[in-house]
């Protein structure tokens, strides 16, 4: 790993996991410091996380932890639709029966934490549902894009605001649906259709809290 990529990693992480939280400024000299490299392969992993949008430039300021607004998390659910259909239809096939066995199992798990309301545990059975699936997907760009997608929405979903306790019970029997289409070998657009579907649910949802 060389000091731009390590860079990367040390703020990425920390902004992912809120170490970093939205507005911060991120100091290109301690980096630097803690990294043992000079401001370049600092100034170089913050460009990439600007591309990325978690991190934005502000006048005056510098480079700050970007906060997510209602609209970018909007536009995010729809770009995660359309790549977690596509990315679930291409494992579909490649999911071998004690993968699926998991699967079941993961959503019999968040069955008993939705009851509980242990909503962190939810939330990462729901994504470890989603990334058992994708750990058999060919196309592994397509992954990495869902991933950088999943944890940009991470930073709003420390703060718990995203939980949709409405949308959660659906959200399990559309996980229960969607492996029954894979036990069966639908289709690939069958599935993809599905998968698309489920995210945009979720969508639909966060819309018609946001109207109340």
């Amino acid at each position: 790993m060389n000091k731009r990529q390590y860079a990367y990693k040390v703020i990425r992480t920390r902004i992912v996991d809120g170490t970093y939280a939205p507005g911060q400024r991120i100091i290109i000299d301690q980096i630097a410091k803690e990294v043992g490299s000079s401001h370049i392969p600092v100034r170089e992993a913050i460009h990439q996380l600007e591309s990325e949008q978690l991190i934005q430039y502000e006048p005056n300021i510098g480079a700050v932890v970007r906060g997510i607004d209602n609209d970018l998390y909007m536009e995010t659910l729809e770009v995660l639709a359309l790549l977690e259909g596509y990315a679930t239809s291409l494992s579909a096939p490649h999911i071998p029966s004690e993968a699926i066995g998991k699967l079941d199992s993961l959503n019999d798990e968040m069955k008993k934490m939705l009851e509980n309301y242990e909503l962190e545990q939810l939330g990462q059975l729901n994504r470890e549902f989603h990334f058992t699936i994708y750990s058999f997907c060919p196309n592994k760009l397509v992954i990495k894009n869902i991933q950088e997608a999943w944890d940009r929405l991470d930073i709003v979903r420390q703060t718990g605001f995203t939980f949709l306790p409405n949308r959660t019970p659906q959200s399990i029997e559309e996980h229960k649906k969607l492996i029954d289409l894979i036990k069966v070998q639908a289709s690939g657009d069958v599935i993809e259709e599905f998968a698309r579907e489920h995210k945009m649910n979720t969508l639909e949802a966060f819309k018609k809290r946001e109207k109340h």
